[in-house]
């Protein structure tokens, strides 16, 4: 069974930090693009940012300067470091990757079960 477990979520006040970490584990074969998503009260999920195998990256353009992804392939885990929050930044963010578990040859989307993020004074 494959997984994805984040971590970093929290409460911070406008202009603060926050780092986000995602790690797939359990039986798979191979890690491919890997990203963020959020999802504010009311609102749909939308697009963080991506990162794929080789490091190429895309992001929203509400976060580009701000969000920074990386992942480290060696621990299958990606990263969201986000500076600068603003309150319009609160929101569940949820991880996902694309991997090919051991039992398939195919390629599956896996979604972490999200992180709350809240940037209020």
């Amino acid at each position: 069974q494959v997984q994805l477990v984040e971590s970093g979520g929290g409460l911070v006040q406008p202009g603060g930090s926050l780092r986000l970490s995602c790690a797939a584990s359990g039986s798979f074969f191979s890690v491919f693009a890997m990203g963020w998503y959020r999802q504010a009260p009311g609102m749909q999920r939308e697009l963080v940012a991506t990162i794929d195998t080789f490091g190429n990256t895309d992001s929203a353009d509400s976060v580009k300067v701000r969000f920074t992804i990386s992942r480290d392939n060696h621990k299958n885990t990606v990263y969201l470091q986000m500076n600068s929050l603003k309150p319009e930044d609160t929101a569940v963010y949820y991880c996902c990757a694309n991997i090919q578990p051991s039992y398939s040859s195919s390629t599956v989307r896996y979604w972490g079960q999200g992180t709350q993020v809240t940037v209020s004074s």
